[in-house]
């Protein structure tokens, strides 16, 4: 299916979960976490640092202020409001890849954004079936890494009543004060994942932090 069809499945998982109360910013009047300075922000995942898609090359977007739309599939209200920066992925076929980053104002706030972030992940299935009773979910933990403050790596798989399927690879990482979010999806279910590329693409994007 042509990448425009599988974005349309994405969307109709990002209305579920909006209508169901889901919000990707601060409520309103509410003030964002203190984060560093915009100079100290850390660098971002180039698209030859992806998993290699075996028929398209990656592009990758600019990277641009706030929390992407393509994961609020996935992360929602849970995801307190910070100076978010995101960076889209695609290729020229069914695949896609976003990347978010956050410096928060201490290691000791890095630490708790990183186990919400995770703990919203590890909820995603369940949340998504209680939200959009046409979808079936699946979560799958694929274990942590030891990279810096380390990253915890998750799979996730969707099926429509109609029969749209996806697969997804999600990740959570930190350096210190600095938390990224990684996210890779694309038609097919779990066997279809590059679960160990996927794990290199994460362990670059956390050295990448600082």
């Amino acid at each position: 299916m042509p990448r425009p069809a599988r974005a349309a499945t994405l969307a109709t998982l990002t209305v579920a979960v909006l209508a169901a109360g889901t919000a990707l910013t601060a409520p309103a009047g509410a003030a964002p976490e203190k984060t560093a300075p915009r100079s100290a922000a850390p660098r971002f995942l180039a698209a030859s640092e992806l998993p290699p898609h075996p028929w398209s090359a990656w592009t990758a977007g600019p990277v641009a202020d706030g929390f992407p739309v393509e994961l609020a599939f996935c992360l929602g209200e849970g995801v307190p409001a910070y100076d978010y920066r995101h960076r889209v992925f695609h290729t020229e076929l069914d695949t896609g890849a976003v990347q978010v980053t956050v410096v928060t104002g201490s290691a000791a706030k890095g630490k708790a954004l990183a186990a919400l972030l995770d703990e919203e992940i590890r909820g995603c299935a369940a949340r998504i079936e209680r939200t959009d009773p046409d979808t079936e979910a699946e979560g799958r933990y694929y274990g942590s890494l030891p990279v810096e403050e380390g990253a915890e790596v998750h799979g996730l798989h969707t099926e429509t009543s109609w029969g749209a399927t996806d697969v997804h690879l999600l990740s959570v990482g930190r350096d210190g004060r600095t938390v990224t979010v990684v996210g890779w999806g694309q038609m097919g279910d779990f066997g279809d994942a590059p679960v160990s590329a996927f794990k290199k693409t994460t362990r670059k994007a956390v050295e990448k932090l600082y």
